[in-house]
Order: structure tokens, then sequence, then C-alpha cells
């Protein structure tokens, strides 16, 4: 008989976890979301600044479990998890489990500041993407129509927390999109003395990179025209007004939010099974210190057991692929009787997006550090080979050749989502007389 197998979350950790155990005859395997995609995180800021279209990134679950006969979606959002009678509670229902995977990823931590939580744009999902986009084109349109001149400037300065990759990224990508086509699509928009800044409470960007991706870095986004402002992070966003830990502030209508992450606490689920920043901790085969045959992989666990992380593994893509193709390979050792295999991760490298023919990339086996166009080739094919299907592939690189070449991109529509009422919202027409 197949034991069932749920797995809380579609990201990288849960799709592959998913995916490696497509077909097999021992488990019947339900994936959970709240949405009906995966999609590519890495990608989401190109959305966000709309050099990418939404499904140039992501690509339906249902999809990618066509050709499985063991593998099943459910949507839905997890309430509650009840270990002793080993079910799950959903919004739209219950499912009843065997081995039960957390692979939920992280959601964004705002530091208990309530304003910058309400006004800030986030960095997150597909969603906060489409937001951003809108909410900045939207800006770009009223700055146009606007004879305040410092109404305007706030429209039109941007700044970014968090000089992590993410950070890095958009507000390079900002620079390059103020110099290139703000003057082409938006010419009465020139001369405002709007600015990009992008600020970090650290003393360099790119913390876990080396010193010289660092130093390169720093180098070109202020040769862009980026005003990097670190050791001081943000304390609040109110009245327009982003304001600093030494107290500075910087007028703007535009804050992005990629300064942090935090993992989610669970209902049903001990305060004694969290660690640091609310990660479930882990042993060395993914479970759940002190609940059988509840799991947790990805951004969600902090892991112990693998000797080169003692304080447990990085936030990242990587780290989640391969902790779901570990935790696959020993259900499948679980289901023939043979002994489990820890983890150990095996570190790729390193390596963040600048601008057009400008990135860094740390490899650490060999040691090796790259900068510039060989840099940017290779950030351009990594990422096109970690997109989930050839469609993606595809349809990214020819945006990425079309903005290469055209220094532009066409993408730049301000399309809202309307609420539309459900058919019992509609009112029922009143019913005739028959006699007339």
């Amino acid at each position: 008989m197949q034991k069932r197998i749920v797995i809380i979350g579609g990201g990288f950790a849960g799709i592959n976890l998913s995916l490696e155990l497509g077909k097999n005859k021992h488990y019947q395997v339900t994936l959970v979301d709240k949405n009906n995609y995966n999609f590519f995180p890495p990608l989401i800021y190109q959305v966000a600044t709309a050099y990418l279209e939404p499904s140039s990134i992501s690509y339906p679950i249902r999809k990618l479990f066509r050709s499985k006969d063991n593998l099943h979606f459910r949507l839905g959002e997890l309430q509650k998890i009840i270990p002793e009678s080993k079910q799950i509670i959903l919004n739209n229902g219950t499912l009843d489990y065997d081995m039960l995977v957390f692979a939920t990823g992280a959601e964004t931590n705002y530091f208990g500041m309530e304003n910058v939580r309400k006004h800030a744009i986030p960095m997150k999902t597909l969603s906060d993407a489409i937001q951003m986009r809108n909410r900045l084109l939207t800006h770009f349109e009223e700055a146009t129509i606007s004879t305040d001149k410092e109404e305007v400037r706030k429209m039109l300065t941007i700044v970014v927390a968090g000089g992590g990759p993410t950070g890095v990224e958009i507000s390079g990508m900002f620079a390059e999109m103020r110099h290139r086509i703000m003057h082409k699509d938006y010419p009465e928009l020139k001369n405002t003395g709007a600015q990009i800044y992008l600020v970090d409470g650290g003393a360099a960007l790119l913390k876990p990179m080396s010193r010289k991706s660092q130093d390169h870095t720093l180098e070109s986004l202020t040769k862009l025209g980026v005003k990097v402002i670190l050791n001081s992070h943000v304390s609040d966003f109110a009245n327009d007004q982003v304001i600093f830990s030494d107290g500075t502030q910087i007028a703007t209508k535009n804050l992005i939010w990629a300064a942090g992450v935090s993992a989610m606490r669970f209902d049903g689920i001990p305060p004694t099974s969290y660690g640091r920043g609310k990660r479930l901790m882990v042993d060395a085969f993914h479970q759940i210190e002190g609940l059988p045959d509840i799991y947790a992989i990805g951004d969600t666990c902090i892991q112990s057991g693998d000797p080169a992380y003692p304080e447990g593994h990085p936030q990242v893509a990587q780290v989640a692929i391969q902790q779901g193709v570990s935790l696959a390979a020993n259900f499948k050792r679980l289901a023939e009787n043979k002994a489990l295999r820890s983890f150990v991760y095996s570190d790729r490298g390193s390596m963040a997006i600048i601008g057009s023919n400008k990135a860094v990339v740390d490899l650490p086996k060999p040691k090796l550090h790259l900068r510039g166009f060989i840099a940017w080739c290779a950030w351009l094919f990594i990422h096109l080979l970690s997109l989930i299907s050839y469609r993606n592939r595809i349809n990214t690189l020819y945006h990425w050749t079309v903005a290469y070449f055209s220094k532009d991109q066409s993408l730049r529509m301000i399309i809202r989502p309307v609420d539309i009422p459900s058919v019992d919202d509609e009112p029922v027409p009143e019913e005739k007389n028959s006699a007339g």
C-alpha cells in the first residue's frame, strides 16, 4: 500500500522533492500551495522592472505533474497541523498524511516596523513584482502631469533597502532604465533631481561574497549613478520620508524592501521546534526534532549535522534544491529498508548581476573570482538553465535578447487586476408577472 506524503509549499524545495518522487510506486504525493504555479524568485526583480513578463518565470504545477500518476496538487493554505492524528487542516478542507514535509520557504521580514510593512514594496512573490511594476509606472505617469517639483522628485526617487543580490540587481536595473529608457518614454521628466539609493546596514554590499566582488559591485553601481549608503539601516517610513537609524531622511514615495526574510510559525508545531529566525530545527535527515514523520527543507528549516555549516545553511536556492533531492532519495531508501544518508551541502558558488555586461561570480572549487562580461555571461547561462521548463527558458532568452540589442523592452504596461463578483454576489433579477 502506497504511503501518503504531503508537501506544503511549491517552491524550489517542494517542487524538486515532488518531481524526484514522480512515478515512485511506494508513495502517493500531494503538494499543497496557495498558488497554482511554481516561479523562479531570482528573476522576480526583472518582472518588477518590466524586463520579463510573469509567464517567463512561472509554470503551472499541474502541468509539471501531468505524466506522473502518483503526484497530485491541492490549491489551499495551511491553517493547522494535528501531529497526533497525522492530519492537516487547510482553508478548504483536510488532508491525512503518513509523512508531512514543510517546504514553505520564507516571508518578508520587516523587523517589527509597521509603517514599513504597510507602505514599502516587498520583493518576495510574483504578486509583489506586479504590484511594484504597476506602482512605479503609475508614479511615472503622475509625475508627467504634476506641477509640484518636490512631489515629482518623490515619485521618481527610489530607495532600495538591502544590499544582497536582489538589492544590487534591482538598483543596477533602475540605473540603466534611467539612462536608456526614461528620456525616451518620459521626455517630460528630464532634470528632476530624482536619485536611486541602495541602503544596507553592513559595511559592504553582497556580504556573503568575496571582497573583490564587493568592491567591484560598489564601484560599478556608483558609476551607474546609484548612491550607496552603508552602515545604516531603515528605521521608519512615514509621510513619504524614509528615516534611517542615524536620523537622516530621504523624501520618496518608493521604498523597495529587500532587506531580510523570516520563516513562518505553524499552528500545531510546538515552540521548542523553532530556532533562529523562526526556522524549524531539523536533523541531518531533514526530520524535525521531536516530531516523528514530519520534515522540513529549504528556507524554512535550520539543519544540524553538516560539519561545514554548524550554524545552519544559507537561505538560498541551491540549498533548497539539494535538500529536496536529498529527502526524496532518503524516502526511497526508507521504502526499501536501506540506511538513510545525512545531508551535506555542496556550495556551487555565488553570483550577482549589476547591469548590462556587468556581474560578479565567486566559485569555491576552484576558488575563482570572475567579473565583467564573462561573469555576466555565466550569470545568464546559469539562470536560464535553472528555469523549470523549456518554454520559460526560450521566452526569457527572447526577452533578454531583445532588451540587450535594443537597449529597451516593450512590457511597461500597467495592468491592474479587477475584482469580478461571483455568481452568488450578482443581484437576482425580479420575476415579471406572467400577465404582463
